[in-house]
């Protein structure tokens, strides 16, 4: 696995490693060898799982041929803006300058 570091920003670079790490199941696998599994463990969780992919697969296909509604998306999601302001705009509740919702409390 291999991640660029751009203009000195270690953080931006270790952000971006995580992510691949976690999306390739690092984190997960670290954490089921922490301990010795059982040969059966291991069976009971490996089926638990087979059964779980199979009823995700088959949901989807539900979904795509129409047997089923596909699950609403959040408003909120959609609704923020494209920038990274998420904290500290200078607003206050429910998008009031910071000064108006302190003299109102």
């Amino acid at each position: 696995m291999q991640v660029f570091v751009r203009e000195n920003n270690v953080d931006q670079a270790l952000r971006i490693l995580k992510k691949k790490m976690q999306r390739e199941g690092v984190f997960r696998e670290m954490k089921r060898r922490k301990a010795y599994e059982k040969p059966s463990e291991r069976r009971t969780r490996e089926k638990a799982e087979a059964i779980r992919r199979a009823r995700k697969a088959a949901r989807k296909q539900a979904q795509r041929e129409g047997l089923i509604p596909t699950p609403k998306r959040r408003e909120d999601a959609r609704a923020r803006p494209a920038g990274r302001r998420r904290f500290g705009s200078g607003e206050g509740e429910q998008g009031k300058p910071a000064e108006a919702s302190a003299s109102t409390r």
